[in-house]
């Protein structure tokens, strides 16, 4: 009977994530984040669950997948096919636009990536790759960007150069063999989550900065810290 609570918290996931999809192609934007962001507490809310009543199941791990592929998978490159479209087809409703098609590529490596993850028992605490809910949470923030300041001017992003170009950097990234922190700490002390902390402290300051650039910007940072102790660790051993 436990092993019911955290599986219903993730089939809750699923749910969350289905509706995303709907709220986008209806173009209910600002419920797409909040299901988004539902969706994602819902996530960490299940393992949180599984370790607290000490049940773990087959079935809570493959559900888990299917979850993570429908809200951190697909809803991500419809959010890029989204943005995409909309560069051409600024008022008309969405339709099947192939220059948008692209978009779908982080739905494909982030199935590879959940694939990949399963397999993988070297990422029991930190990651190898991103992390499929740090592609969405800078996925999402696109979608703020563009919410709030249509044209991309602010960052000079709406445009396919960029667009293209975020959609290949994050494929790649997805199945990188880089490895990435993760933000869970372990215990209160500085020693050893010095970097974690002080990720932390500037995500807060950007959020009270300028919220709705934050996510964007907090994954990029996330991605460029990562990305730099990779090539400082490899140039040490070497």
């Amino acid at each position: 009977m436990k092993k019911l609570i955290p599986n219903t918290i993730t089939l809750s996931n699923l749910f969350l994530g289905c509706m995303a999809l709907v709220a986008l192609f209806t173009e209910e934007l600002y419920l797409v984040i909040w299901l988004v962001a539902a969706g994602g507490v819902a996530d960490y809310a299940d393992g949180a669950a599984a370790r607290i009543l000490d049940v773990r199941s087959d079935l809570g791990k493959e559900l888990d997948s299917m979850a993570d592929m429908v809200s951190f998978g697909l809803v991500p490159g419809a959010i890029f096919y989204f943005l995409l479209y909309r560069l051409d087809h600024a008022i008309e409703p969405l339709g099947l636009a192939w220059a948008a098609a692209p978009g779908f590529l982080i739905s494909v490596f982030s199935g590879l990536r959940l694939a990949k993850f399963n397999l993988d028992t070297r990422q029991t605490y930190d990651f190898l790759g991103l992390p499929t809910p740090a592609c969405t949470i800078l996925t999402v923030g696109l979608l703020l960007v563009y919410i709030y300041d249509p044209f991309g001017i602010s960052l000079g992003i709406m445009n396919y150069t960029f667009l293209y170009t975020t959609i290949l950097l994050l494929c790649i990234l997805l199945i990188a063999e880089i490895p990435m922190f993760s933000l869970k700490i372990q215990s209160l002390s500085w020693k050893g989550n010095e970097i974690k902390i002080i990720f932390a402290a500037i995500s807060i300051g950007l959020i009270i900065f300028k919220w709705y650039l934050a996510p964007f910007v907090i994954i990029l940072i996330y991605i460029l810290t990562n990305s730099i102790l990779f090539l400082l660790n490899r140039n040490t051993r070497i």
